[in-house]
C-alpha cells in the first residue's frame, strides 16, 4: 500500500512538471529579448505634431514640459507641442507594452535671423541667441554687411552682447590692432606795444606837478608829497618842496632831466614767439576690447568743502599729458575705430591763486570720433587753424589830434597768434613675434659701469668676482693659475 502511494505521488509530480515546463520555457526567451530602439522625433519651437500609435494609450510622461509638452487627444494619438530648444524624453504606456521617444526641439529661424535675411538676401547669416549673448555666424560678401548686421543685432537687445563671427572673403586672421597717433601743433605769436608818458619831478616844474598818460601802460605815480609856502595867500611862492615817485615799469625807454625837472617814459616793445609740439603715442588692443594709454602726470588741486560753520580743504588730482583711448573692431580687412586722443599741458598764464596756492589751468586738445580704415591707411581725424588778432588803442582827447606831437599822446597794443593743429591716426594689424623674429634692442655706445666699479671686484678673500675667472679666460686656465699661485705661497 505504501509503495502504491509513493508511485502515485511521483506520477503527480511528473505531471505538474510537464504542465509548468512550457510556461517557463515561454518566459525565458522574453526576458532576453532586446529593448526596442529609441526613436527620434524632430520638432521646431513653436510648432506642433501628432504622434500615432498602434495600441491603446493608458499613460504618458515628459521629462521637461518647458521644452516640449504632450497631450493625449485620442486613444491612439498624442499631440506634441515644441516650446523651446532642447531634447526631452517621451514615454508611452499601453495595456501590455511601452515605447520611448526622444523629442529634439530645434530653435528654428529666429525673428532676428528672418529680418537679416530679408534685409540682406543671398547672405549666409545664422543667429544663435540666449539671455547673455547674440552670436552671428556664417559668411557675407562685404564688410558693410557684417558691420550693419552687428548693429541691427545690438539694437534688438540692449542687454545681450553681440559676438560677430561673420567671415569675409580674404579676411585677416590677426585679431590685434596697433594704433599710431600723431599730434602735430605749431603756434606763432607776435606782439607790438607803443606808447609814451610825460611827467614832472615830485617837486614840480616851477611849482607845478604834472603827468600825461593814456593809462594803457604803467606810468610813474607821486607819493609822500610835502611843500611849504611863504604865506597862506592864494598864489604864494613855494619855499620848499619834496616828494617821491614810483616807477612800476621802466620798459622800455626812461628819460628824466634833473635840471628841468621833467621826464618821459616810452613803451616800445615788439616780440615774436613760436611753439612746436609733436606727440606720437602707440597702443595695441585686442579686437572689440577698449584700451587706454597715458603719458604724463597728475596735478594736485585743492578743493574747499564747506560744512556747518567749518571749511575743510581736500586735494583732488587731475591727470594731464598725452592720453589715448580707442576700441577697434576688425571686420575682414577693414578696421573700425572708436578713438579719443587727447593732449593736455599746464598753462600757468591762466593760473588762479586759491588760499595761497597757485593752481595752473590746463590747455587741452582733444578729438573723439569713429573712423573706418584698412590696414596701414592714415586719416586726419582732427585739424585746427586758429588765427587770433587783438588791437587796443588809447589817446588823450584833444592833444592827440595835434599835428606831429599828437603821437606822444597816443598808445596802442597789438597782438596776433596763429595755431595749427593736426591729429593723424594709422591702424595696423599685428601679430606676436616668434623668438627668432625679435629685432635686436638698442645698446649703449659705452658701458654703464666701468671695469672695476662692481662691488664683487672690490671684495678681498673669497667673495664675489675674486674667485671667478675673468670673462675672457677659460675656466681650465683659471684653475692652473690658481695652483701656481698656491705653490708659490
Amino acid at each position: 500500500m505504501t509503495i502504491r502511494r509513493r508511485s502515485i505521488a511521483r506520477l503527480l509530480a511528473l505531471g505538474w512538471l510537464c504542465v509548468l515546463a512550457p510556461a517557463v520555457s515561454g518566459q525565458v526567451p522574453a526576458s532576453n529579448a532586446p529593448e526596442p530602439a529609441v526613436q527620434h522625433i524632430g520638432l521646431t519651437a513653436g510648432r506642433s505634431s501628432v504622434l500615432s500609435t498602434d495600441f491603446e494609450i493608458t499613460r504618458i510622461a515628459v521629462t521637461n514640459p518647458a521644452v516640449a509638452d504632450a497631450t493625449v487627444v485620442q486613444p491612439r494619438e498624442i499631440l506634441i507641442d515644441g516650446k523651446a530648444a532642447g531634447t526631452v524624453s517621451l514615454i508611452i504606456w499601453g495595456a501590455d507594452q511601452r515605447r520611448q521617444y526622444d523629442i529634439v526641439v530645434d530653435p528654428g529661424i529666429s525673428p532676428l535671423e528672418q529680418r537679416l535675411r530679408a534685409l540682406f538676401p543671398g547672405e549666409e547669416i545664422s543667429v544663435s541667441a540666449n539671455d547673455e549673448a547674440i552670436i552671428l555666424s556664417g559668411r557675407v560678401s562685404s564688410n558693410a554687411v557684417s558691420l550693419r548686421s552687428a548693429e541691427i543685432a545690438a539694437a534688438t537687445s540692449a542687454k545681450a552682447r553681440v559676438v560677430n563671427l561673420l567671415q569675409l572673403p580674404g579676411g585677416n586672421e590677426n585679431q590685434q590692432v596697433l594704433l599710431q597717433v600723431r599730434f602735430a601743433e605749431v603756434t606763432h605769436s607776435a606782439a607790438l606795444e607803443l606808447g609814451a608818458s610825460l611827467f614832472t619831478s615830485p617837486t614840480g616844474l616851477k611849482n607845478t606837478l604834472g603827468r600825461i598818460t593814456t593809462e594803457q601802460f604803467a606810468a610813474p605815480g607821486f607819493q609822500n608829497l610835502e611843500w611849504t609856502k611863504a604865506d597862506s595867500s592864494f598864489g604864494g611862492d613855494v619855499t620848499s618842496a619834496k616828494g617821491e615817485f614810483s616807477l612800476g615799469d621802466l620798459l622800455n625807454l626812461f628819460v628824466f632831466s634833473q635840471k628841468y625837472d621833467i621826464g618821459a617814459m616810452v613803451r616800445a616793445l615788439q616780440n615774436k614767439g613760436m611753439l612746436q609740439s609733436l606727440a606720437e603715442p602707440n597702443l595695441i588692443a585686442y579686437n572689440g576690447q577698449p584700451a587706454s594709454f597715458l603719458a604724463g602726470g597728475e596735478i594736485p588741486i585743492p578743493v574747499v568743502q564747506g560744512g556747518l560753520g567749518t571749511n575743510s580743504v581736500s586735494v583732488v588730482y587731475k591727470e594731464f599729458g598725452i592720453r589715448l583711448n580707442f576700441t577697434p573692431t576688425i571686420a575682414g580687412d577693414t578696421i573700425r575705430l572708436k578713438v579719443r586722443p587727447e593732449v593736455s599741458s599746464l598753462d600757468f598764464n591762466n593760473a588762479i591763486v586759491l588760499s595761497g596756492f597757485r593752481i595752473p589751468a590746463l590747455s587741452t586738445r582733444r578729438a573723439e570720433t569713429d573712423v573706418e580704415l584698412r590696414d596701414g591707411q592714415s586719416f586726419a581725424i582732427a585739424g585746427l587753424l586758429d588765427n587770433l588778432s587783438q588791437e587796443a588803442r588809447s589817446a588823450v582827447p584833444g592833444l592827440s589830434k595835434l599835428p606831429i606831437i599828437g603821437h606822444l599822446f597816443k598808445s596802442k597794443a597789438t597782438s596776433a597768434s596763429r595755431t595749427e593743429l593736426m591729429v593723424l591716426i594709422t591702424p595696423r594689424l599685428v601679430r606676436a613675434l616668434d623668438p627668432d623674429e625679435v629685432p635686436p634692442l638698442p645698446v649703449m655706445p659705452k658701458r654703464f659701469l666701468q671695469p672695476g666699479d662692481s662691488i664683487g671686484e672690490q671684495l678681498q678673500g673669497g667673495g664675489g668676482l675674486v674667485d671667478a675667472p675673468p670673462a675672457n679666460q677659460p675656466a681650465g686656465e683659471a684653475k692652473d693659475d690658481k695652483k701656481k699661485k698656491g705653490g708659490r705661497q
